[in-house]
Protein backbone atom coordinates (compact mmCIF):
# COMPACT_ATOMS: atom_id res chain seq x y z
CA UNK A 1 0.00 0.00 0.00
CA UNK A 2 2.70 2.51 0.79
CA UNK A 3 4.33 1.27 -2.55
CA UNK A 4 1.40 2.39 -4.29
CA UNK A 5 0.73 5.82 -2.50
CA UNK A 6 3.92 6.55 -2.97
CA UNK A 7 3.50 6.15 -7.08
CA UNK A 8 0.12 7.79 -6.96
CA UNK A 9 1.69 10.78 -5.32
CA UNK A 10 5.05 10.70 -7.71
CA UNK A 11 2.61 10.42 -10.36
CA UNK A 12 0.27 13.40 -9.27
CA UNK A 13 3.54 15.59 -9.24
CA UNK A 14 4.94 14.85 -12.50
CA UNK A 15 1.64 15.48 -13.70
CA UNK A 16 0.92 18.63 -12.12
CA UNK A 17 5.16 19.72 -12.71
CA UNK A 18 4.05 19.01 -16.76
CA UNK A 19 1.27 21.23 -16.45
CA UNK A 20 3.33 24.27 -15.21
CA UNK A 21 4.16 26.90 -17.74
CA UNK A 22 8.32 27.33 -17.91
CA UNK A 23 10.92 29.77 -19.21
CA UNK A 24 14.15 28.20 -20.29
CA UNK A 25 17.02 30.93 -19.22
CA UNK A 26 19.19 31.71 -22.25
CA UNK A 27 21.70 34.32 -22.61
CA UNK A 28 19.62 37.94 -24.40
CA UNK A 29 20.62 41.04 -25.06
CA UNK A 30 18.44 43.03 -22.64
CA UNK A 31 17.38 47.07 -23.33
CA UNK A 32 15.52 49.34 -21.07
CA UNK A 33 13.78 52.43 -22.79
CA UNK A 34 12.42 55.07 -21.68
CA UNK A 35 9.97 56.99 -23.01
CA UNK A 36 9.83 60.72 -22.80
CA UNK A 37 7.80 63.83 -24.11
CA UNK A 38 8.37 67.76 -24.10
CA UNK A 39 9.94 70.39 -26.30
CA UNK A 40 13.18 71.35 -28.64
CA UNK A 41 15.02 73.93 -27.76
CA UNK A 42 18.47 76.05 -28.59
CA UNK A 43 21.50 75.15 -26.81
CA UNK A 44 22.33 78.55 -27.48
CA UNK A 45 20.25 81.45 -27.91
CA UNK A 46 21.12 85.47 -27.68
CA UNK A 47 18.77 87.98 -25.73
CA UNK A 48 17.82 90.76 -28.25
CA UNK A 49 17.77 94.18 -25.73
CA UNK A 50 16.17 97.76 -26.38
CA UNK A 51 19.43 100.38 -26.60
CA UNK A 52 20.89 101.01 -23.36
CA UNK A 53 22.44 104.20 -24.90
CA UNK A 54 18.98 105.57 -24.61
CA UNK A 55 18.28 108.22 -23.11
CA UNK A 56 16.31 108.46 -19.40
CA UNK A 57 12.61 107.20 -20.49
CA UNK A 58 10.49 104.38 -22.12
CA UNK A 59 11.04 103.85 -26.12
CA UNK A 60 8.34 103.91 -28.37
CA UNK A 61 8.38 100.72 -30.73
CA UNK A 62 8.31 102.24 -34.78
CA UNK A 63 8.36 98.67 -36.11
CA UNK A 64 9.05 94.57 -34.77
CA UNK A 65 9.61 92.19 -36.58
CA UNK A 66 6.41 89.17 -36.23
CA UNK A 67 7.14 86.71 -33.52
CA UNK A 68 8.27 83.54 -35.21
CA UNK A 69 10.14 85.67 -38.44
CA UNK A 70 12.97 83.46 -39.54
CA UNK A 71 16.30 85.79 -39.16
CA UNK A 72 19.55 86.17 -40.95
CA UNK A 73 22.48 87.52 -39.69
CA UNK A 74 22.47 91.21 -39.20
CA UNK A 75 18.53 91.02 -40.08
CA UNK A 76 15.91 94.59 -38.76
CA UNK A 77 14.80 92.87 -35.71
CA UNK A 78 13.33 96.11 -34.41
CA UNK A 79 13.01 99.81 -34.99
CA UNK A 80 12.42 102.68 -32.09
CA UNK A 81 10.26 105.90 -33.13
CA UNK A 82 13.14 108.93 -32.77
CA UNK A 83 11.43 111.47 -32.44
CA UNK A 84 12.69 111.80 -28.38
CA UNK A 85 16.09 111.64 -29.23
CA UNK A 86 15.62 114.50 -32.58
CA UNK A 87 13.97 116.84 -30.17
CA UNK A 88 17.20 115.92 -27.56
CA UNK A 89 19.80 116.47 -30.32
CA UNK A 90 17.62 120.16 -31.31
CA UNK A 91 17.47 121.13 -27.57
CA UNK A 92 21.44 120.29 -27.23
CA UNK A 93 22.65 122.01 -30.02
CA UNK A 94 20.47 125.26 -28.91
CA UNK A 95 21.76 124.62 -25.79
CA UNK A 96 25.40 124.55 -26.95
CA UNK A 97 24.90 127.69 -29.12
CA UNK A 98 23.78 129.34 -26.35
CA UNK A 99 26.48 128.45 -23.87
CA UNK A 100 29.16 129.64 -26.45
CA UNK A 101 27.24 132.90 -27.10
CA UNK A 102 27.29 133.54 -23.30
CA UNK A 103 30.77 132.85 -23.46
CA UNK A 104 31.45 135.10 -25.80
CA UNK A 105 29.89 137.73 -24.34
CA UNK A 106 31.61 137.12 -21.24
CA UNK A 107 34.66 137.21 -22.70
CA UNK A 108 33.68 140.83 -23.73
CA UNK A 109 32.50 142.31 -20.51
CA UNK A 110 35.30 140.93 -19.15
CA UNK A 111 37.52 142.29 -21.93
CA UNK A 112 35.97 146.09 -21.48
CA UNK A 113 35.66 146.33 -17.94
CA UNK A 114 39.23 144.70 -17.75
CA UNK A 115 40.31 147.59 -20.02
CA UNK A 116 37.99 150.56 -17.98
CA UNK A 117 39.30 149.67 -14.85
CA UNK A 118 42.97 149.44 -16.14
CA UNK A 119 42.70 153.04 -17.40
CA UNK A 120 40.90 154.26 -14.17
CA UNK A 121 43.95 152.74 -12.17
CA UNK A 122 46.52 154.62 -14.61
CA UNK A 123 44.97 157.92 -14.17
CA UNK A 124 44.57 157.23 -10.79
CA UNK A 125 48.13 156.79 -10.60
CA UNK A 126 48.65 160.04 -12.98
CA UNK A 127 46.55 161.86 -10.34
CA UNK A 128 48.56 160.87 -7.14
CA UNK A 129 51.93 161.43 -8.91
CA UNK A 130 50.59 164.95 -10.03
CA UNK A 131 48.92 165.11 -6.48
CA UNK A 132 52.48 164.48 -4.60
CA UNK A 133 54.42 166.57 -7.32
CA UNK A 134 52.23 169.74 -6.71
CA UNK A 135 51.94 169.28 -2.87
CA UNK A 136 51.02 172.73 -1.25
CA UNK A 137 53.15 172.00 2.15
CA UNK A 138 54.94 175.63 2.42
CA UNK A 139 53.09 176.77 5.37
CA UNK A 140 55.02 180.45 4.49
CA UNK A 141 53.49 180.30 1.04
CA UNK A 142 50.09 178.33 0.89
CA UNK A 143 47.28 178.98 3.51
CA UNK A 144 45.75 176.57 5.94
CA UNK A 145 43.21 175.53 3.35
CA UNK A 146 45.12 175.04 0.66
CA UNK A 147 47.61 173.04 2.67
CA UNK A 148 44.46 170.58 3.78
CA UNK A 149 43.21 170.40 0.10
CA UNK A 150 46.57 169.35 -1.38
CA UNK A 151 46.48 166.24 1.50
CA UNK A 152 43.18 165.02 0.74
CA UNK A 153 43.83 165.29 -3.16
CA UNK A 154 46.98 163.24 -2.62
CA UNK A 155 44.95 160.46 -0.27
CA UNK A 156 42.28 160.86 -2.79
CA UNK A 157 44.48 159.93 -6.02
CA UNK A 158 45.80 157.18 -3.83
CA UNK A 159 42.31 155.74 -2.40
CA UNK A 160 41.37 155.85 -6.19
CA UNK A 161 44.55 154.02 -7.89
CA UNK A 162 43.78 151.05 -5.08
CA UNK A 163 40.27 151.39 -5.23
CA UNK A 164 40.79 150.39 -9.22
CA UNK A 165 43.21 147.68 -8.57
CA UNK A 166 41.14 146.15 -6.27
CA UNK A 167 38.42 145.80 -8.26
CA UNK A 168 40.25 144.82 -11.23
CA UNK A 169 41.13 141.62 -9.40
CA UNK A 170 36.95 141.41 -7.94
CA UNK A 171 36.40 141.73 -11.82
CA UNK A 172 38.56 139.12 -13.06
CA UNK A 173 37.51 136.63 -10.05
CA UNK A 174 33.75 136.87 -11.07
CA UNK A 175 34.45 136.64 -14.87
CA UNK A 176 36.37 133.34 -14.02
CA UNK A 177 33.20 131.88 -11.87
CA UNK A 178 30.79 133.20 -15.06
CA UNK A 179 33.10 130.99 -17.59
CA UNK A 180 33.11 127.82 -15.24
CA UNK A 181 29.63 128.12 -15.09
CA UNK A 182 29.16 128.50 -18.83
CA UNK A 183 31.68 125.53 -19.18
CA UNK A 184 29.36 123.40 -16.88
CA UNK A 185 26.10 124.66 -19.14
CA UNK A 186 28.25 123.77 -22.55
CA UNK A 187 29.18 120.40 -20.52
CA UNK A 188 25.51 119.36 -20.48
CA UNK A 189 24.55 120.49 -23.69
CA UNK A 190 27.42 118.30 -24.54
CA UNK A 191 26.21 115.17 -23.02
CA UNK A 192 22.41 115.97 -24.72
CA UNK A 193 24.03 115.72 -27.63
CA UNK A 194 26.44 112.92 -26.99
CA UNK A 195 23.29 111.10 -25.85
CA UNK A 196 20.84 111.95 -29.02
CA UNK A 197 23.34 110.59 -31.39
CA UNK A 198 24.26 107.59 -29.37
CA UNK A 199 20.48 106.86 -29.45
CA UNK A 200 19.66 107.62 -32.91
CA UNK A 201 22.75 105.39 -33.89
CA UNK A 202 21.07 102.60 -31.62
CA UNK A 203 17.60 103.02 -32.79
CA UNK A 204 17.66 99.65 -34.83
CA UNK A 205 18.07 96.50 -33.41
CA UNK A 206 19.76 93.82 -35.59
CA UNK A 207 19.94 89.94 -34.96
CA UNK A 208 23.44 88.55 -33.86
CA UNK A 209 23.61 85.35 -36.11
CA UNK A 210 20.73 83.48 -37.93
CA UNK A 211 18.04 82.12 -36.16
CA UNK A 212 14.00 82.32 -35.27
CA UNK A 213 12.97 85.57 -33.35
CA UNK A 214 11.24 84.42 -30.15
CA UNK A 215 9.44 87.26 -28.74
CA UNK A 216 9.51 88.42 -25.06
CA UNK A 217 5.85 88.34 -23.77
CA UNK A 218 4.51 90.23 -20.43
CA UNK A 219 3.04 88.89 -17.49
CA UNK A 220 -0.54 89.46 -20.15
CA UNK A 221 1.44 87.12 -22.32
CA UNK A 222 1.52 90.08 -24.85
CA UNK A 223 4.64 90.63 -27.11
CA UNK A 224 6.16 93.94 -28.02
CA UNK A 225 3.86 95.41 -31.07
CA UNK A 226 4.24 98.84 -32.83
CA UNK A 227 3.28 102.12 -30.25
CA UNK A 228 4.43 99.69 -27.27
CA UNK A 229 6.95 101.58 -24.80
CA UNK A 230 10.04 99.62 -23.32
CA UNK A 231 12.80 100.78 -21.00
CA UNK A 232 16.16 100.99 -22.06
CA UNK A 233 17.97 97.78 -21.92
CA UNK A 234 14.83 95.45 -21.32
CA UNK A 235 14.22 92.45 -23.30
CA UNK A 236 12.86 92.04 -26.50
CA UNK A 237 12.67 88.69 -27.13
CA UNK A 238 15.37 85.89 -27.94
CA UNK A 239 17.19 85.18 -31.50
CA UNK A 240 18.16 80.52 -30.76
CA UNK A 241 21.01 79.19 -32.47
CA UNK A 242 19.62 76.56 -34.65
CA UNK A 243 22.91 75.13 -35.33
CA UNK A 244 22.69 73.45 -31.98
CA UNK A 245 19.66 71.72 -30.72
CA UNK A 246 18.24 69.87 -27.33
CA UNK A 247 15.18 68.54 -26.22
CA UNK A 248 13.55 68.99 -22.68
CA UNK A 249 11.64 66.40 -22.07
CA UNK A 250 10.04 64.92 -18.69
CA UNK A 251 10.25 61.25 -17.45
CA UNK A 252 7.63 60.13 -14.90
CA UNK A 253 9.65 59.50 -11.07
CA UNK A 254 8.67 55.86 -11.32
CA UNK A 255 10.80 55.43 -14.49
CA UNK A 256 13.87 57.68 -14.07
CA UNK A 257 15.85 54.97 -11.91
CA UNK A 258 18.59 54.53 -13.51
CA UNK A 259 18.82 57.32 -15.65
CA UNK A 260 22.36 58.99 -16.22
CA UNK A 261 24.26 61.73 -17.32
CA UNK A 262 25.72 60.38 -20.86
CA UNK A 263 23.18 57.79 -21.89
CA UNK A 264 21.97 57.65 -25.57
CA UNK A 265 18.62 58.72 -26.89
CA UNK A 266 16.59 59.18 -30.02
CA UNK A 267 13.93 62.21 -30.86
CA UNK A 268 11.46 62.21 -32.70
CA UNK A 269 9.44 65.19 -33.95
CA UNK A 270 5.92 65.32 -33.62
CA UNK A 271 5.26 66.69 -37.21
CA UNK A 272 8.27 64.14 -38.58
CA UNK A 273 7.41 61.03 -36.72
CA UNK A 274 9.25 59.06 -39.40
CA UNK A 275 12.79 60.43 -38.28
CA UNK A 276 14.71 60.08 -35.09
CA UNK A 277 17.31 62.21 -34.12
CA UNK A 278 20.32 60.91 -31.99
CA UNK A 279 22.12 62.61 -29.22
CA UNK A 280 22.92 62.24 -25.40
CA UNK A 281 21.92 63.05 -21.61
CA UNK A 282 23.50 65.99 -20.87
CA UNK A 283 21.32 67.37 -17.64
CA UNK A 284 18.87 65.93 -15.24
CA UNK A 285 16.82 67.73 -12.49
CA UNK A 286 17.83 66.95 -9.00
CA UNK A 287 14.37 66.65 -7.61
CA UNK A 288 11.36 65.42 -9.38
CA UNK A 289 8.23 68.27 -9.37
CA UNK A 290 5.23 68.70 -10.79
CA UNK A 291 4.80 69.75 -14.44
CA UNK A 292 0.90 70.95 -14.95
CA UNK A 293 -0.29 72.87 -11.89
CA UNK A 294 -2.92 71.19 -9.87
CA UNK A 295 -1.45 67.61 -11.13
CA UNK A 296 0.41 65.82 -8.16
CA UNK A 297 2.28 63.38 -10.56
CA UNK A 298 5.69 63.82 -10.38
CA UNK A 299 8.41 63.91 -13.20
CA UNK A 300 12.42 64.31 -13.78
CA UNK A 301 13.49 67.07 -16.30
CA UNK A 302 15.80 65.44 -19.02
CA UNK A 303 17.89 67.37 -21.07
CA UNK A 304 19.20 65.64 -24.11
CA UNK A 305 21.80 67.32 -26.76
CA UNK A 306 21.43 66.39 -30.49
CA UNK A 307 23.85 65.20 -32.41
CA UNK A 308 23.09 67.07 -34.99
CA UNK A 309 20.57 69.71 -36.08
CA UNK A 310 18.07 70.54 -38.88
CA UNK A 311 17.05 74.39 -38.81
CA UNK A 312 14.90 73.42 -41.88
CA UNK A 313 12.20 71.42 -39.65
CA UNK A 314 13.59 72.04 -36.15
CA UNK A 315 12.05 74.69 -34.40
CA UNK A 316 12.14 75.58 -30.61
CA UNK A 317 9.31 74.71 -28.47
CA UNK A 318 8.27 72.11 -31.36
CA UNK A 319 6.97 68.79 -29.58
CA UNK A 320 9.30 66.05 -29.43
CA UNK A 321 9.24 62.05 -28.56
CA UNK A 322 12.59 60.66 -26.34
CA UNK A 323 13.32 57.21 -25.92
CA UNK A 324 15.95 57.12 -23.76
CA UNK A 325 18.50 54.11 -23.62
CA UNK A 326 18.51 53.40 -19.71
CA UNK A 327 20.10 50.19 -20.14
CA UNK A 328 21.85 48.04 -22.98
CA UNK A 329 23.36 44.48 -21.70
CA UNK A 330 24.42 42.16 -23.99
CA UNK A 331 23.89 38.46 -22.84
CA UNK A 332 22.63 38.60 -19.88
CA UNK A 333 20.01 36.33 -18.20
CA UNK A 334 16.92 38.08 -18.68
CA UNK A 335 14.01 36.29 -17.12
CA UNK A 336 10.35 37.35 -17.12
CA UNK A 337 9.04 38.81 -14.38
CA UNK A 338 6.19 36.49 -13.75
CA UNK A 339 8.79 33.76 -12.97
CA UNK A 340 10.71 35.92 -10.00
CA UNK A 341 9.02 35.47 -6.36
CA UNK A 342 9.71 37.23 -2.86
CA UNK A 343 8.88 34.65 -0.03
CA UNK A 344 10.23 35.84 2.83
CA UNK A 345 11.84 38.57 2.31
CA UNK A 346 14.29 36.72 -0.60
CA UNK A 347 13.70 37.14 -4.29
CA UNK A 348 13.23 33.27 -5.86
CA UNK A 349 12.24 31.04 -8.51
CA UNK A 350 11.03 28.09 -8.86
CA UNK A 351 13.74 26.07 -11.29
CA UNK A 352 12.40 22.15 -12.46
CA UNK A 353 14.84 19.58 -11.25
CA UNK A 354 13.70 16.18 -12.78
CA UNK A 355 9.81 16.07 -12.47
CA UNK A 356 9.52 18.32 -9.23
CA UNK A 357 10.03 22.35 -8.69
CA UNK A 358 12.84 23.53 -5.83
CA UNK A 359 13.16 27.10 -5.05
CA UNK A 360 16.14 29.00 -5.86
CA UNK A 361 17.13 32.32 -3.82
CA UNK A 362 18.29 34.85 -7.45
CA UNK A 363 20.43 38.07 -7.56
CA UNK A 364 18.71 40.34 -9.73
CA UNK A 365 20.42 43.87 -11.08
CA UNK A 366 18.09 45.52 -13.27
CA UNK A 367 14.59 44.97 -14.50
CA UNK A 368 11.92 46.55 -16.85
CA UNK A 369 8.59 46.59 -16.91
CA UNK A 370 8.39 43.17 -17.91
CA UNK A 371 11.58 41.54 -17.48
CA UNK A 372 14.36 41.05 -14.84
CA UNK A 373 18.20 40.88 -15.31
CA UNK A 374 19.48 37.71 -13.26
CA UNK A 375 22.76 37.76 -12.01
CA UNK A 376 22.88 34.80 -9.38
CA UNK A 377 21.25 32.05 -8.61
CA UNK A 378 20.52 30.44 -12.60
CA UNK A 379 22.21 29.50 -15.97
CA UNK A 380 21.66 28.53 -19.08
CA UNK A 381 19.17 26.13 -20.30
CA UNK A 382 17.73 25.80 -16.55
CA UNK A 383 13.61 26.18 -16.80
CA UNK A 384 11.76 28.39 -14.47
CA UNK A 385 7.86 28.08 -13.44
CA UNK A 386 6.08 30.77 -14.14
CA UNK A 387 3.71 30.62 -11.71
CA UNK A 388 3.95 29.88 -8.11
CA UNK A 389 4.06 26.12 -7.68
CA UNK A 390 3.89 26.55 -3.19
CA UNK A 391 0.82 28.92 -3.90
CA UNK A 392 -1.69 25.43 -3.04
CA UNK A 393 0.69 23.95 -0.21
Amino acid sequence: MKRLALALLLAFACHRAANVPVYTVVPSHFARRVTAEGNLKAKNSATVNAPQDAAEGPLKVAWIADDGTLLKKGDLVARFDATDFTLLLRTGNEDLATAGNKREKTDVDASTTRVNLQRDAKQADAELLSARMFRFDDAEVFSRYQRIESQVDEQLASDKKTHANNLLGVRETLSAADMAIIDIEKKKADLKVRNANNGLRSLEVRSPYDGILVLQRDWRGDVPRVGSNLWRGSPIGEVPDLREMKAEVFVLEADAAGIAVGQNATVTLESLPGVAYSGKISTIDKLARPRFRGVPVQYFGVTVLLDKSDPKVMKPGARVRAVLQVEDIANAFSIPRQALFEKNGKRIVYRKRGGAFEPVEVTIATSSAGRVVVTKGVQKGDELALVDVKRDR
